[in-house]
């Protein structure tokens, strides 16, 4: 028998996952079969985009993994029984529950309302493509002055509220921040970031908590309320409710607690990555919900399967951070160094080559999907074990 692996979620590192084990594994000795809700691949990254109108181009998903050995299976998960390894789906053609030897967790996240009264009825977001859409229609509808704010100052914030200030200078657009504007940046970082803020009109609310959300204005914990004709969260991440349902030992944050191979520390047959995960970095510090998180992962999780399959030698690559990239509008970027851990340092690039080199960044993030072995020919290896379900399994469980 096959050796039954299946990836739960096609975003950036369930879909990297899955192209690499089909790479890593003979097709005789593995059944991969990745599932996902929706029929494309989206390209997170590019959500503010999408929202203020500008069109994406499609990655039908069957089409990415044709002729690769990856079955793409268009379903809902519902629910996960770790102890019989099965996962329940919905889909079109009904319900289904599909037997596994090895799991990949890969639902990622959602939007992360910290439970602030009225976001959830009043506020867009854009951590998904259907909210992206939905505030893009809104949008759409405004009239000449009327008022957006973005609550949320940490990148996807930044980068939405420029995007938007650039394409649609028209409209009066706002920023609300717990903090001071770019706080985690470098002197340079910050300074750039002010400049681009400012010359694109958007007027800053800084130190200012958002506790209520209503549908024309939102409150602060100081008791300042500002008008919003349209209000978009961009406040950080919340990992998907099933995780908790699992029976996985899991963080505080709710994110599924691995071992440096990305394996779960309580269930060994199953692996999580990418927002889903509980991973350290450097410093022993967990690595952030992000492209720049989920991708290595991704490798570290796929590479390990595949190893532990083989009898090979598990991978031992540092997970590290390089520089966090933020897009400013079409125009203008800023890339900020920073710190294995995450730290920012006194270097950045600014300007119109920031934007180009965040562009080649995304189209890479998006390439790495479609290629995620990065182009390198690699030899797909025989599995050891006699392959019944029972053998495969104890094969990855050691």
């Amino acid at each position: 028998m096959q050796h039954r692996i299946i990836v739960l979620g096609a975003g950036y590192s369930g879909a990297i996952a899955a192209g690499r084990l089909a790479k890593r594994l003979r097709r005789e000795d593995v059944a991969i079969t990745l599932v996902n809700a929706e029929p494309d691949f989206v390209e997170r990254v590019r959500m503010h985009q999408l929202a203020v109108g500008q069109d994406l181009a499609p990655r039908p998903l069957r089409e990415m993994f044709a002729g690769t050995g990856v079955d793409v299976k268009l379903a809902q998960v519902t629910s996960i029984d770790v102890d019989r390894k099965t996962v329940a789906v919905q889909s079109t053609e009904g319900t289904a529950e599909l037997a596994y030897d090895t799991l990949v967790y890969a639902l990622g996240s959602g939007g992360n309302d910290h439970g602030v009264p009225g976001v959830a009825e009043h506020a867009h977001q854009i951590a998904s493509r259907p909210g992206a859409l939905r505030l893009r229609e809104r949008l759409a509808g405004l009239a000449e002055g009327e008022t957006v704010l973005v609550v949320g100052g940490g990148l996807t914030g930044l980068e939405l509220v420029t995007e938007l200030a650039e394409a649609r200078p028209d409209l009066d657009v706002t920023l609300a921040t717990r903090a001071e504007l770019g706080d985690w940046l470098s002197p340079k970082g910050r300074a750039h970031l002010r400049k681009v803020i400012d010359g694109l009109g958007i007027t800053v609310y800084e130190n200012a908590a958002v506790t209520a959300v209503g549908a024309d204005r939102v409150t602060t914990a100081d008791g300042r309320t500002f008008p919003a004709a349209v209000t978009v969260w961009t406040t950080g991440f919340a990992v998907h409710p099933l995780a908790a349902d699992t029976g996985l030992e899991l963080a505080d944050s709710g994110r599924i607690v691995v071992d440096a191979t990305m394996r779960s520390v309580s269930h060994p047959d199953v692996y999580a990555i990418g927002d889903a995960g509980h991973a350290l970095g450097a410093g022993d510090q967990p690595l952030r919900m992000s492209c720049a998180s989920g991708t290595p992962m991704a490798w570290q999780a796929a590479d390990s399967i595949a190893a532990r399959l083989t009898d090979g030698k598990l991978p031992n690559t540092p997970l590290r951070y390089f520089n966090q990239c933020i897009s400013l509008g079409r125009k203008d970027g800023l890339i900020q160094f920073v710190t294995a851990d995450d730290r920012a340092v006194d270097r950045a690039l600014t300007g119109r080559f920031a934007a180009r080199y965040k562009e080649l960044v995304c189209k890479g993030a998006a390439w790495g999907v479609a290629n995620p072995t990065l182009g390198i020919p690699v030899r797909r290896r025989r599995a050891v074990a006699e392959r019944t379900g029972s053998e495969a399994t104890a094969r990855v469980a050691a």
